[in-house]
């Protein structure tokens, strides 16, 4: 009986192929990790939640409070603004003060919100938000304008 040796070709194929399998799933798991992260930065991660911790029992009764605080919670909005400190936008705090809370104001801010607004609270343009609903857009600055401190 002649012994035969493994042929060295068919044993570099094997640990290449081994090596291909190796370097297929590290590059799954970075690309699983860059989605992970991208997500994670693009989310707003905990500032919707500390902001909403924020405020007083009266304006958290208000039925706009929870309504307008889904709807802004679900647009880009936290993206501009933060509650009390200046973002590339406004806080809402500084808006709340700034307009009074009547309805020429809700319209007035909701149409700002639709079709965008310069030159108001600086030289950064707010862009317009086409695609919200008027009666959204007004429940949206209703819950702005509970925010005064």
């Amino acid at each position: 009986m002649i012994l035969q040796a493994p042929c060295p070709m068919l044993i570099g194929i094997k640990k290449f192929l081994g090596l291909n399998k190796k370097l297929l799933i590290m590059k799954k798991l970075i690309a699983i990790f860059f989605v992970a992260t991208y997500l994670y930065a693009c989310s707003g991660g905990d500032d919707k939640k500390i902001e909403s911790g924020n405020k007083s029992t009266s304006a958290m009764d208000n039925p706009d409070y929870d309504a307008g605080l889904n709807l802004i919670a679900k647009s880009d909005c936290f993206t501009c603004h933060k509650l009390r400190e200046p973002l590339v936008g406004p806080p809402y705090g500084e808006v709340a003060k700034k307009y009074p809370n009547t309805p020429e104001n809700v319209s007035l801010l909701a149409d700002r919100i639709l079709k965008g607004s310069s030159g108001i609270w600086g030289q950064v343009p707010m862009l317009a938000h086409p695609n919200i609903k008027k009666e959204d857009a007004e429940k949206m600055v209703k819950y702005i304008l509970l925010l005064k401190e």
